[in-house]
């Protein structure tokens, strides 16, 4: 049985940092892509970031801007992604995901693996 279990998320001003983990159990973590998306109040699923099992081909979101930097402890069979200078529009459930990676795109739709979500708000 696959479970995502994420952390880190909370209340924040604006400007500030969190961190949130992903603690992923029931496959062999270390040979699969993993992502992480939002979806804020209101709008749809949004990819936030990804990573390939190597910890290569690491892509964001057009609107991380540098602020955000996913990696992963394969040892800890984990996910991270930190995210500084927060904006009030970053407000969202944040997901983590298995997520192949097809050479463009990463596609949790490949696996539907998914963890329960983590809240963030950013507050202005």
């Amino acid at each position: 049985q696959v479970q995502l279990v994420e952390s880190g998320g909370g209340l924040v001003q604006a400007g500030g940092s969190l961190r949130l983990s992903c603690a992923v159990t029931g496959l062999t973590f270390r040979r699969y892509d993993m992502a992480w998306f939002r979806q804020p109040p209101g709008k749809e699923r949004e990819f936030v970031a990804g990573i390939r099992w190597s910890g290569g081909s690491v892509r964001y979101g057009e609107f991380v801007k540098g602020r955000f930097t996913i990696s992963r402890d394969n040892a800890k069979n984990t996910v991270l992604l930190q995210m500084n200078s927060l904006e009030p529009e970053d407000t969202a459930v944040y997901y983590c995901a298995v997520a192949p990676f097809d050479g463009d795109t990463y596609r949790p739709e490949r696996t539907d693996y998914w963890g329960q979500g983590t809240q963030v708000t950013v507050s202005s």
